[in-house]
């Protein structure tokens, strides 16, 4: 009898069990659904419709603002290496050597024969305050970089948005971008841009680029009654410039946003100011084509690089308790150099080829004469009431 009673024990502590189980609710050892599934987790409240709306907008909203400096910081930062903030100045990106077959002293030769033909031809913004401004502005990048030479900055009277920086630190600023501009920060990022072509002797590097071409094929320039197919020329300001000086190839405006952000940084200013600068002007060439240069709508800020600019600012930039947006002194340079251009534009109205009239007060020929004949119309004279 011993063994059956315990076999009957055994059998009802196993129905207690199972009865046990199908009324309690045993948490899942199973990973939660990931976010954004349908199923809903255990034991969880379900979120309202207003709550989800407001986390959308909450994680849209992260995603649409720009990363702020050292964000990410990356601990492994080679030190001497482009990433390297702290070695600007001690750099040697793009000297002479395979890749730049030009001296320093071809660069300064160059850049400054093509700026007094650029003088010549354009027309300079003479103002001396709006020149100093804007001399102390780029003056400011250009000691941030690894420049290794002078530069002479001027203002252009152009509508066009542009800058450009000539090899050997020749470099000119159209009005039309520090008008554009709606603080100093993203006046200062175009420059920092340009400033880094002339760092990475950019300029240098296509002509040797160009060169290297020429020299495998001879042959086609010998039955081409030596015309040298190789150089393009760029219409700027109404001057030949050879397109090496002005336009870059993609990689090359890779870094020159790369190194430009840099010093726009190391110069105390607002990296991300540099992004949206060129998100705006991308916009305004939509609503109205032919805005922005030819030669930076060439090369026009692409998701790619604004998404690699993000990504340096986040990662290679330490942050910094404050940086510099804009002054008061931009915006009176602004507003000075707004009332020249219209000057310039009411006065450019004039056509001084054009014969002037002037009318002959009493004369037979004036209408307004009484005594000419042609006026008989019955029209009253007005008088004046004493």
């Amino acid at each position: 009898m011993r063994p059956a009673t315990h076999l009957g024990l055994a059998a009802i502590l196993v129905l207690s069990a199972v009865s046990y189980a199908q009324t309690t609710q045993v948490p899942s050892s199973s990973p939660p659904p990931p976010p954004g599934s349908s199923k809903p987790i255990p034991g969880s409240p379900t979120a309202t419709p207003a709550e989800s709306k407001a986390a959308k907008d909450e994680a849209s909203k992260k995603a649409d603002s720009l990363p702020s400096p050292g964000e990410a910081l990356d601990p492994h930062i080679k030190a001497g290496s482009e990433d390297d903030v702290n070695a600007i100045g001690t750099r040697n990106i793009g000297g002479r050597g395979l890749g730049n077959w030009y001296s320093t002293d071809w660069e300064i030769r160059s850049g400054k024969g093509y700026s007094m033909e650029i003088e010549k031809s354009a027309h300079m913004v003479t103002d001396p305050v709006v020149n100093e401004y804007v001399n102390r502005v780029g003056q400011n990048i250009v000691k941030n970089s690894d420049c290794k030479v002078p530069f002479t900055i001027k203002v252009i009277d152009s509508d066009e948005i542009n800058a450009m920086a000539l090899p050997g630190g020749f470099f000119y600023v159209n009005s039309g971008l520090i008008l554009a501009a709606d603080e100093e920060a993203e006046l200062a990022g175009v420059m920092a841009h340009e400033t880094a072509h002339v760092c990475a002797h950019h300029a240098a590097r296509q002509m040797t680029k160009m060169n290297m071409a020429q020299i495998g094929s001879i042959p086609l320039i010998i039955f081409t009654s030596g015309s040298w197919t190789g150089y393009g020329i760029y219409e700027a300001t109404q001057l030949a410039v050879p397109i090496a000086f002005l336009k870059f190839s993609r990689v090359d405006e890779s870094e020159a946003d790369w190194l430009g952000l840099q010093y726009m940084y190391k110069a105390g200013y607002d990296p991300q100011a540099f992004i949206q600068f060129f998100e705006k002007i991308a916009a305004l060439e939509k609503h109205k084509p032919g805005t922005l240069s030819k030669v930076f709508s060439d090369h026009p800020q692409t998701p790619d690089r604004i998404g690699r600019s993000e990504e340096e600012i986040a990662t290679i930039m330490p942050a910094r308790p404050d940086y510099i947006v804009s002054t008061s002194e931009f915006d009176d340079v602004k507003s000075r150099l707004a009332r020249i251009e219209n000057k310039r534009k009411l006065n450019d109205k004039k056509d001084g080829n054009r014969p002037t009239l002037r009318r002959v007060g009493g004369g037979n020929n004036d209408p307004s004469n009484p005594n000419n004949p042609s006026n008989s119309d019955d029209r009253p004279t007005l008088g004046r009431r004493d």
